[in-house]
């Protein structure tokens, strides 16, 4: 069942971030992503208030399924990514939190580089 829960949230967040974007408008690369950031920031306030209403709500592991990892987490990756750091820099890991932060976006740069240029 929770596969369920995440399938149909990870439905709901998707749509939710096409329509931000419908509302927005396209952006152009030479132009600023607004909706882009407008969707991690909105994302990364709602898996925050999320999961801290569900630390102490007790949210089921199906709740948390559907919310968090499917809504939000189909709304926007970046959430969690922000979620993940913050946490490991609040359990005092700000070493491992570092390597985190600056490895994720090198590394997904030059995945992301070295995706194209297989292509191209």
């Amino acid at each position: 069942m929770i596969w369920l829960a995440v399938a149909a949230g990870g439905a709901l967040g998707a749509v939710a971030r096409f329509g931000v974007a419908a509302c927005v408008g396209p952006c152009p690369p030479a132009t600023f992503p607004w909706s882009t950031l407008f969707v991690n920031v909105v994302g990364c306030f709602a898996i925050g208030l999320l999961l801290a209403f569900a630390e102490g709500a007790r949210f089921g592991d199906q709740a948390r399924a559907f919310l968090v990892t499917g809504l939000i987490g189909s709304f926007t990756t970046f959430s969690t990514f922000g979620f993940e750091s913050i946490a490991l820099f609040e359990r005092g890991r700000v070493g491992l939190a570092l390597v985190y932060v600056v490895g994720s976006i090198i590394v997904g740069f030059g995945a992301l580089l070295a995706g194209r240029a297989l292509v191209g």
